[in-house]
């Protein structure tokens, strides 16, 4: 237990005057003021955590669900078209210690069709038995992907794209590529009907409502491609993707177009961040309004103790322990309000997952529409890199606020303060 007759006399009266006044109607209205600034600061701090924490988990997992769909990094040919050689570029691939799953498949963009209903999804030709070495949801779907076969022209949709058609398992749809075939009558577009085979479920709305997979041989055969026109690679780290995307540009060359799944949806991934960083601005703002509070509180104290501080003062004690006494009661006022505000924000931010469907079903709302939010359950992620740099400003922010009160005490002249006592 802390000895506190083993602190400088400076923590020990800082200490006392911040547990003064409790119950004594003279001090009773500088408690609450000093009550409120602590509350506000673990309001401040609690909510950054929250947020912040919120924002990365979302983050998180939309990552995870985008990178259950699509390939770490895809290889084009530069000059458009389909490969000549597939297998030899893949081996090129291989070469790199970090690639360790190579895919071909045909990408392409189309308009599927159910009686007077048509939506535009993204269609992918696969090869089932290639494909699952390369993404997660082509792993946990083979069963379901091995129905397709070249010439059987079916295809596997999301569950959101089946549910806006109305379509199941067996039902006919009918795919129009962009692309027209020309005849003496003008352009008619190029239609072909498909059966469903097969509904997936990947948990990402974008995916769900807009993506159709086929047999690669078929969609080459609808759109022309002669064959696969992309390779697809899968890496030990997801997160190296960046770095083994250049690597391959050099060791293919120019020939080879690479894109890795951090450049291909740059824009979501930057526009979060730009959020996160907003967000942290505008929260930080509240923790210093909340700090910053403390600058009243202590004016006020030091009006309060005036007479004592200039007993002090007489009994021998300097104007830099005076100071020190009030900066004492300040810094600790911000130091009860940042831990309790880390313990009130870790609290909710790990049990988000059971307090967000709580108040859901208590208020009959839902906060996060698949449609909007791309996933529709409320996701936390807390992780240290955010909570120190919040607790570090929490605290300076805090200390800063001390400085103008404890100057300010330091200059009582003991004469001007006890005359009138």
């Amino acid at each position: 237990m802390l000895n506190l007759m083993n602190l400088p006399y400076e923590w020990r009266v800082g200490w006392r005057y911040t547990r003064a006044g409790r119950g004594v109607r003279r001090n009773g209205f500088i408690s609450f003021i000093s009550g409120v600034s602590v509350l506000g600061i673990t309001l401040g701090v609690a909510a950054l955590i929250i947020v912040l924490s919120v924002m990365n988990g979302f983050q998180k997992e939309v990552r995870d669900r985008m990178l259950s769909v699509i390939a770490h990094i895809e290889l084009y040919d530069a000059r458009g078209g389909a490969l000549d050689d597939w297998r030899a570029l893949a081996a090129k691939a291989r070469q790199n210690p970090q690639v360790i799953g190579v895919a071909p498949f045909v990408p392409a963009q189309a308009l599927i069709a159910r009686g007077e209903d048509m939506r535009g999804a993204v269609v992918r030709g696969i090869v089932p038995s290639e494909e699952a070495a390369v993404t997660p949801l082509a792993e946990r779907l083979l069963p379901t992907l091995q129905r397709l076969t070249p010439g059987g022209w079916g295809v596997v949709i999301g569950v959101e794209l089946a549910r806006s058609l109305g379509v199941g398992e067996g039902d006919p749809i009918t795919l129009v590529a962009p692309s027209g075939q020309v005849t003496p009558a003008g352009v008619v577009p190029r239609l072909k009907q498909m059966t469903v085979v097969g509904i997936f479920e990947a948990g990402h709305y974008e995916y769900d409502s807009g993506m159709v997979l086929m047999h690669a041989e078929d969609a080459a055969r609808l759109f022309r491609t002669g064959g696969p026109t992309a390779v697809q690679l899968k890496l030990r780290d997801a997160q190296a993707a960046r770095t083994v995307a250049n690597e391959l540009s050099e060791s293919l060359g120019a020939d080879v177009i690479v894109r890795d799944w951090t450049r291909t949806n740059r824009n979501w991934f930057d526009a979060v961040q730009v959020e996160k960083r907003m967000m942290f601005i505008i929260l930080t703002l509240i923790v210093a309004v909340a700090a910053f509070n403390l600058v009243s509180t202590l004016v006020m104290t030091v009006t309060d103790k005036r007479a004592d501080i200039a007993i002090l003062r007489t009994l021998g004690a300097t104007p830099a322990s005076i100071m020190g006494i009030f900066m004492v009661q300040g810094a600790l006022s911000g130091i009860l309000g940042t831990l309790g505000g880390l313990g009130l924000g870790l609290l909710v931010a790990c049990n988000v997952g059971t307090i967000v469907p709580f108040i859901e079903h208590l208020l009959g709302v839902h906060f996060l529409p698949g449609s909007i939010y791309l996933i529709s359950k409320m996701p936390s992620d807390p992780q240290s890199a955010d909570i120190v740099p919040i607790a570090l400003i929490s605290l300076v922010l805090s200390f800063a606020a001390t400085l103008y009160p404890s100057w300010r005490a330091s200059r009582v002249q003991p004469a001007e303060a006890l005359r009138y006592e």
